[in-house]
């Protein structure tokens, strides 16, 4: 990978640049944490405001609603956007990272058609009906049953952990279609609408006290069977779409976000007085070097998500179809969440008493990192992965 940048890369960044020092002052403050309509209301004006602008799905194919842009240009756009203070995706990350992104890769044209418009422009919320109570991390071990009943599919069982389903439109939702075959197999994907009649939500309360979770409950739910992404019975391995792009590319903001925190860490650190403990500041410095292999990784990753054959990163041609990220996400997702964990140990240590005040952002962001090694696959899931598809290690009995 040829990691300058182009002439018109530096142009793109620059009118990037200009539109968010326009736009950003005229947003209006973000909602409370608790207030989860109204952030529903904030994240999907700032994704019209995005689409408005050209700036929605930039890395999405162009057939795909998308801009077709480079994976440079996206790297620099997740870039800026941190720096500049802009909103994260929010209550849009389901149909931005995980379910759009499936559907643009594994879905019909009038799938596409259908869902990929309002995602890009903030109109409809995803979220994400994949783990259940007696499966845990064990996801080929799902129970929910979806039985076919002419061109309806009746679906019965519960989900937990799903992100945002109280204000949600959608949710990707895995169910079990044939209950005799092998785990791995006789598994769909589904579109559901999450006003379809016998659906229940019962939020859950995280340690940082928010309810981005939920129990959803399914009793007897209908989902036409024209809402199934992939073949039927095929929908483990349209899963595997799905979990590559929140392994391998959901997460490349946030480590912007990090080198962030960690700067911030650094100031604070020659502020208070803690800067002079030489143990401390060789934690920070380890942890710099850290972060930057991990945007090192994150870019080889969205490079390979975006098909890029070997050489420069930008060179992918203008529209053409992306691919999906490798098992080089499971690398990425492992070594991020042990990192971030580690960050937030280091601002309790700069923080000293202040780390028991719930009301400093960094105290949340804290409790939030605990959940990094769970989150998008456990770490002893990803350690699984890394083992057997890339080191070629024998499975183990």
């Amino acid at each position: 990978m040829d990691l300058t940048f182009t002439e018109e890369e530096e142009a793109f960044r620059a009118r990037l640049r200009t539109w968010l020092a326009d736009v950003l002052p005229k947003l209006p403050p973000k909602p409370a944490a608790t207030d989860w309509p109204g952030r529903r209301r904030h994240d999907a004006a700032w994704q019209r405001m995005l689409y408005d602008a050209g700036y929605a799905g930039l890395h999405w194919p162009v057939d795909a609603g998308g801009r077709g842009a480079t994976p440079t240009q996206h790297l620099i756009f997740l870039e800026e956007t941190e720096k500049a203070g802009a909103p994260y995706v929010g209550a849009n990350f389901v149909g931005l990272l995980h379910a759009g992104p499936t559907i643009a890769a594994e879905g019909t044209a009038a799938q596409r058609a259908r869902w990929l418009p309002p995602i890009l422009r903030g109109d409809e919320i995803w979220c994400q009906g994949f783990s259940e109570p007696d499966a845990g991390s064990d996801l080929a071990a799902l129970r929910t049953r979806a039985v076919r009943d002419g061109d309806e599919y009746v679906v019965t069982g519960s989900k937990i952990w799903t992100s945002h389903a109280e204000v949600a439109d959608w949710c990707e939702l895995l169910v079990r279609t044939d209950p005799e075959a092998p785990r791995h197999r006789g598994i769909s994907w589904l579109a559901m609408p999450m006003d379809a009649p016998g659906v229940t939500v019962r939020p859950l309360r995280t340690l940082a006290g928010s309810t981005e979770f939920a129990e959803v409950f399914l009793d007897e739910v209908r989902v036409p069977v024209d809402h199934r992404i992939g073949a039927e019975h095929d929908g483990w391995r349209v899963t595997m779409v799905t979990l590559s792009f929140e392994r391998g590319t959901a997460f490349v903001g946030e480590v912007v976000a990090c080198r962030r925190v960690l700067a911030e860490l650094a100031r604070t650190a020659r502020a208070n007085g803690r800067w002079d403990d030489a143990v401390l500041r060789r934690r920070l410095g380890r942890l710099n070097v850290e972060f930057a292999a991990l945007w090192r990784l994150t870019q080889w990753n969205v490079s390979e998500a975006m098909g890029v054959p070997s050489g420069r990163a930008g060179s992918r041609p203008r529209g053409s179809t992306g691919g999906v990220p490798g098992t080089g996400g499971s690398v990425f997702k492992l070594r991020y969440s042990h990192a971030r964990q580690e960050l937030y140990d280091a601002a309790a240590e700069v923080l000293g008493g202040q780390a028991l005040d719930a009301a400093h952002p960094w105290v949340a962001d804290r409790l939030s990192a605990l959940s990094y090694t769970i989150a998008a696959g456990t770490s002893q899931i990803q350690r699984n992965i890394v083992a057997e598809r890339i080191l070629g290690l024998p499975k183990g009995r």
